[in-house]
């Protein structure tokens, strides 16, 4: 193989795995395609911190990959959204909508320079937070519909505040072997059902406590640092 081809590959490592992150939710698109719904959002979230992890381990990092991987959160997160939404009720399906819009906005938004990234909640803890109401709701055999409805409402709402919310638990995270854990708690909060409550509770508890500091304190200074 030619030395430029292999380069051309080298450079490209984060991109592919940003694509490879989106290309197997389309199995959500086949009969009974839902009931993968779960390791599909932990993949999906797995492949988009290896995305940032590898292009800062191999030094590639660039602004098209930058935007490819803003994009490829926009439509892995908009299916999973949507697909979710629908599973669950027309009204859910409605307002899941709602959120979508939210989430596109915010990814385009992105796209611009001069737009400040490092506020607001970003769309991969509103898809951490519908995980867990469905995992909840599998382990104690409610109908999600609700929680959905108000998780979909609450991130609409975050995903625009004009501060940084880093009290979060994935926010916290900042070296390969914090994110690394922060996706082992996901598998573990889904393969170990004792786990989950603690798991799903420290996610939302530190994302409520984020928002209360800006609503009530105020105390988020806009050069907090957070994921994007």
């Amino acid at each position: 193989m030619p030395n430029f081809i292999k380069l051309s590959i080298y450079k490209n490592i984060p991109n592919i795995v940003s694509i490879l992150g989106v290309v197997p939710l389309i199995v959500l698109f086949t009969e009974d395609g839902y009931q993968y719904i779960v390791p599909l959002i932990i993949f999906n979230n797995i492949m988009d911190d290896l995305d940032g992890i590898l292009a800062a381990k191999l030094n590639v990092k660039s602004e098209f990959g930058a935007r490819l991987d803003n994009v490829c959160d926009a439509i892995s997160h908009t299916i999973i959204v949507m697909v979710i939404g629908m599973h669950y009720g027309w009204i859910c399906g409605l307002v899941g909508l709602i959120s979508v819009s939210a989430i596109l906005i915010r990814s385009v938004s992105r796209l611009d320079h001069d737009v400040v990234k490092e506020t607001g909640s970003p769309t991969n803890e509103l898809i951490r937070h519908i995980l867990f109401a469905i995992l909840l709701a599998a382990m104690f055999d409610f109908n999600p519909a609700l929680l959905l409805i108000v998780i979909f409402v609450v991130h609409t709402i975050t995903m625009f505040i004009k501060y940084p919310m880093p009290y979060m638990i994935r926010s916290q995270a900042k070296t390969a072997s914090a994110i690394l854990l922060v996706n082992v708690s996901l598998i573990t909060a889904w393969l170990i059902p004792f786990a989950l409550p603690i798991i799903a509770g420290g996610f939302i508890l530190t994302y409520l406590y984020s928002l209360l500091q800006i609503v009530f304190f105020n105390k988020i200074r806009p050069d907090n640092v957070q994921e994007s």
